[in-house]
């Protein structure tokens, strides 16, 4: 005789906007946006909590944001694609972001880009297969007095060449 599955708690002791998979870091959300009466605009906020908790936004905590919030899963998308610190896939151990702003991009940025690929073997927006390493473009840093500029592990590092940033990177490797 095979044991029967457990049973799910009757409706009553389930909170409506509780998770079913019974994982806590829902609850710490689930704070996060009570602490914001679950408004849209708090969004942002929302996010950068789920990815700190998280370490990435993936499609079912997407969906589960807006549908805690009362808004368009394209809207909760669309916010999470467009600022570079969200990512929708998990993160390597050290994560290099680096700037493709005019300012930048005419400094060389593309050759930092370049080089960093070629050094790790990935192009941008992957990780290395080991998950030492992920490389991230952004649309701009706002640290154009230091272009080109570069965010290391959280750290924004400026007047980078591609010797100085594949010097960091091999460090990381190793």
């Amino acid at each position: 005789m095979t044991a029967a599955p457990p049973k799910a708690p009757p409706p009553s002791e389930v909170s409506p906007r509780s998770h079913p998979s019974g994982d806590n870091r829902f609850k710490m959300l689930e704070a996060t946006m009570k602490r914001h009466q679950y408004q849209a605009d708090a969004l942002i906020e929302v996010l950068h909590t789920a990815q700190e908790l998280f370490g990435f936004l993936d499609m079912d905590l997407l969906l589960h944001v807006a549908h805690s919030l009362k808004v368009p899963p394209s809207r909760v998308f669309g916010v999470a694609t467009f600022y570079h610190f969200f990512s929708l896939k998990p993160q390597g151990e050290h994560t290099c972001v680096i700037c493709m702003g005019t300012a930048c991009y005419v400094k060389g940025a593309g050759n930092l880009v370049a080089a960093i690929e070629r050094l790790c073997g990935i192009k941008a927006g992957e990780t290395t297969s080991d998950g030492k390493v992920s490389l991230i473009t952004a649309r701009c840093l706002g640290a154009c007095g230091i272009a080109p500029a570069v965010v290391l592990d959280g750290q924004v590092a400026g007047y980078q060449t591609p010797e100085t940033l594949t010097e960091t990177v091999k460090g990381w490797l190793s």
